[in-house]
């Protein structure tokens, strides 16, 4: 059975550990064990999204590991190799005030102090001192995501993020 709606991607399947049917998980969350949290995954393939059972699993030096049920051998766990991972929004816990998910912010409207429209958000980055932005619109710009300083709102139901932002 396919699922409709967009999941929040979680991470996505890297590779193959041992020959059990376990494979290597490439975890977007932080910490990156708590992709573990959730006994079910929607696994991306060809027919969309299917919802697939995680038997068992364990953070594994840098790196998860995981086993899913009905792949027992390495073989059949191939195939699962560059697989997304993710979970209904709603399966997500509620943020606190002034804290988003990436995937809430993704596709919203960016709008300068002064109304000028800088463009959608692309995707975050990571990098260490803060997130940012990648903002593609007539030019592609990176705004870090600094509440109160640089971001001066999130609206959500209105799909923008106003900021305080100069050209280079």
């Amino acid at each position: 059975m396919g699922v409709t709606a967009q999941p929040v991607v979680l991470g996505r399947i890297s590779g193959l550990f041992g020959v059990r049917g376990w494979v290597k998980v490439y975890s977007y969350t932080d910490p990156r064990e708590a992709v573990l949290e959730y006994n079910s995954w929607l696994l991306s393939g060809n027919d969309g999204w299917q919802e697939a059972s995680v038997a068992e699993g364990q953070r594994h030096g840098k790196t998860v590991i995981a086993r899913i049920d009905g792949y027992d051998d390495r073989d059949k766990a191939a195939g699962l190799i560059g697989t997304e991972i993710g979970v209904p929004r709603n399966w997500l816990p509620e943020t606190d005030a002034g804290q988003y998910y990436w995937s809430d912010l993704e596709g919203l409207g960016v709008v300068n102090r002064d109304g000028t429209v800088l463009g959608k958000v692309d995707y975050l980055l990571e990098t260490g001192a803060n997130d940012v932005m990648v903002v593609k619109g007539e030019q592609e710009c990176l705004i870090p995501f600094v509440m109160d300083k640089v971001v001066l709102g999130v609206d959500l139901a209105k799909g923008e993020i106003r900021v305080d932002w100069e050209w280079d």
